[in-house]
């Protein structure tokens, strides 16, 4: 009997003992994981910004005179060489011998400067052939991958920038041969030849194909030589102002690929960077935090029928390209940690943490890219906090 009691007292105690370890060792701490993986990584800058049309013309009257009524109104769209506003004399009068002189004189550097435009454009024109052959022949040479990925982006871009340079360049001669026509507009109304007889009226045309942007001078009235009357553009050919931290600034250079989200419309437009402007300027944030920032002008490189409604000083969002990658080992930016000067990560091994130091590379705005330290389908946990420790059993769901 003596044996059977101690016996059960010994089943007794041991059950005892396995109930005391089971109420108080540490319970399996409920946490949230993620994997390695491996997929394209993007280090990206994201600002407010905003359109502009790049090329304002600000119409004014060559010649004082009295205007007629603007019967155009904001938006309305007009042609190349399109009459804007007539404007009549307000009493014949012959110049005087000096006046006369200078006259004939703006016509004269008017129309050197509509040569040197042309010469220009002829220029750009030459320099924008030779970038598209250089272009397609890349082109060819990276299908075959006999050109690397960097060169034939460099080439490309290099197009692109021809292109651009004969677009201002054509638009300059346009402007040079507008300012030539007004110059002998108030040669002819002024009656500058002796002889001649001063006309009836002068017509101001438009000097592109594009939009009024703004009607300043609507009414009928007098007007003087160079007041403004209205304002021309063309909504197709748009710009982005962005005004980005000076510290994010340095990192952009020409030519970086910018995407424009929140736009209004669907998916992303592509763009480059254009500018960088070497200013900065102080400007007080919402939180009253003095900060410097700079001007990025970008181009929008996505056709206009993707865009046909967005106008001038519309909101966009603009997500600048630094370094992009299509080939990452990475892992959610929740998952790494600092602990001295060393990152790290908690890794899932057989339910429990293990201290995994890493070595970090790009890191992305929700991801991180991972040099050395873990492989790819690792389980990691994300959200670490002090209770998670080296060992600590976990429950993983």
């Amino acid at each position: 009997m003596a044996s059977r009691r101690n016996i059960l007292i010994g089943i007794f105690a041991a059950v005892a003992a396995v109930l005391l370890y089971l109420g108080f060792r540490p319970q399996p701490l409920p946490v949230e994981t993620g994997t390695v993986s491996r997929a394209p990584l993007s280090v990206t800058v994201t600002e407010e910004g905003k359109t502009r049309i790049r090329e304002r013309y600000v119409i004014t009257s060559p010649v004082a005179g009295f205007a007629e009524r603007i019967e155009l109104e904001e938006g309305d769209t007009v042609a190349a060489d399109a009459p804007l506003v007539v404007i009549e004399p307000v009493a014949p009068a012959v110049l005087d011998r000096r006046s006369r002189a200078e006259a004939r004189a703006g016509v004269s550097a008017a129309q050197a400067a509509l040569e040197a435009a042309r010469t220009r454009v002829r220029a750009a024109e030459a320099e924008a052939e030779l970038a598209e052959a250089e272009r397609e022949r890349i082109e060819r040479l990276y299908e075959t991958n006999t050109v690397s990925r960097a060169e034939y982006d460099r080439v490309l871009s290099a197009a692109r920038r021809a292109a651009a340079g004969l677009r201002a360049a054509r638009a300059e001669a346009e402007v040079a041969r507008y300012e030539l026509q007004a110059a002998r507009d108030v040669l002819r109304y002024s009656a500058a030849d002796p002889g001649s007889e001063p006309p009836e009226e002068v017509v101001v045309r438009s000097p592109i194909e594009g939009s009024v942007l703004g009607v300043v001078h609507e009414s009928e009235g007098v007007v003087a030589a160079g007041q403004h009357l209205l304002t021309l553009g063309d909504p197709r050919n748009l710009e982005v102002e962005v005004e980005l931290l000076s510290a994010d600034a340095v990192r952009l250079a020409p030519g970086m690929p910018v995407r424009f989200l929140r736009w209004g419309g669907e998916g992303a437009l592509e763009g480059e960077v254009r500018v960088v402007e070497p200013s900065a300027f102080t400007k007080i944030s919402a939180l009253g935090v003095e900060e410097q920032r700079v001007i990025v002008l970008a181009d929008i490189l996505s056709p206009p029928e993707r865009w046909p409604r967005l106008g001038d000083g519309y909101r966009v969002e603009a997500e600048f390209v630094l370094w992009s990658g299509e080939d990452v080992l990475q892992v959610p930016s929740s998952a790494a940690f600092r602990r001295g000067e060393q990152w790290a990560v908690f890794a899932v091994e057989d339910g429990r943490a293990v201290f995994r130091p890493v070595t970090i590379g790009r890191r992305g705005e929700f991801r991180v890219q991972v040099l050395d330290g873990l492989t790819e389908g690792e389980t990691i946990v994300l959200y670490p906090d002090d209770e998670v420790e080296d060992g600590r059993r976990l429950d993983v769901g």
